[in-house]
């Protein structure tokens, strides 16, 4: 894992292309419902405890990293886009949509309210965070 020094985020290899951001996750909220604050924090308190794990605000989201960006939530207007990647598309009711990218696919769960997050849902997300460790 290599940090960068000015924005302070983790990334799988050193001097890994980005865009360097000093965002706080807090400005990411301004302006969004209570409720997708709470749903955030359920998110990230439920999966604190997986180690590795990192978390750093990028322009417009969220990134959790273990050896790489194993989930990204984007607070959107009304609910969050949870994102997370995996070798093979899964099936739940639960996804948005799945997209195909670069031999892997992006699972989508969008969540407007904390009473959607649930054990389900810790386990989808377990899903990518051990994909991400391969």
């Amino acid at each position: 894992m290599w940090t960068c020094e000015r924005c302070q985020r983790n990334f799988k290899s050193t001097n890994q292309s980005h865009t360097c951001t000093t965002i706080d996750i807090g400005e990411l909220f301004v302006g969004k419902p209570d409720d997708l604050v709470l749903a955030f924090d359920d998110i990230l308190m439920g999966v604190a405890h997986w180690e590795p794990n990192s978390i750093g605000a990028a322009r417009h989201s969220i990134v959790f990293t273990n050896h790489k960006a194993w989930l990204i939530v984007k607070p959107m207007k009304t609910e969050l886009d949870v994102k997370f990647y995996h070798d093979t598309p899964i099936e739940s009711d639960r996804f948005k949509r799945i997209k195909e990218y670069n031999n892997k696919y992006a699972h989508h769960i969008r969540i407007k309210h904390p009473n959607e997050i649930n054990e389900a849902f810790f386990e989808l997300l377990k899903l990518g965070y051990d994909y991400a460790l391969q």
